[in-house]
């Protein structure tokens, strides 16, 4: 992008992220992971549970299952309780991200093409 300036730009067009923006961007969605882990890891250590990394951690269902029943107070049934497979892990996430919106009323976006 060398010998361009802002003029070379219409202004309707969106202007291309820099490093620097990606950089920042990387560092505040760092902030907001280790947030909410610190977050979860106080309501989960009621029930001898804890995260370390969000991606594995939640990734079979179980430990966002043991999170949601100590924040709603309410206990599944029919749970995957030892998910091998990734179906069984897909089964579990599903079943609580169900649960937050048609019980809970909790509306969930941006997620639909990940299960």
């Amino acid at each position: 992008m060398q010998g361009e300036t802002e003029a070379d730009f219409d202004e309707d067009e969106e202007m291309p992220l820099t490093e620097r923006d990606l950089a920042d961007d990387a560092q505040w969605k760092l902030i907001q992971k280790n947030t909410f882990t610190r977050w979860a890891n106080e309501h989960l250590k009621t029930v001898n549970k804890s995260l370390t990394d969000l991606d594995s951690d939640l990734a079979d269902g179980l430990r966002l299952l043991a999170l949601v029943e100590v924040l709603s107070g309410n206990k599944f049934k029919h749970i995957n309780k030892r998910p091998n497979f990734r179906t069984q892990k897909l089964e579990n996430v599903t079943m609580v991200l169900k649960y937050l919106e048609e019980d809970e009323g909790i509306r969930i976006v941006n997620i639909g093409e990940l299960i």
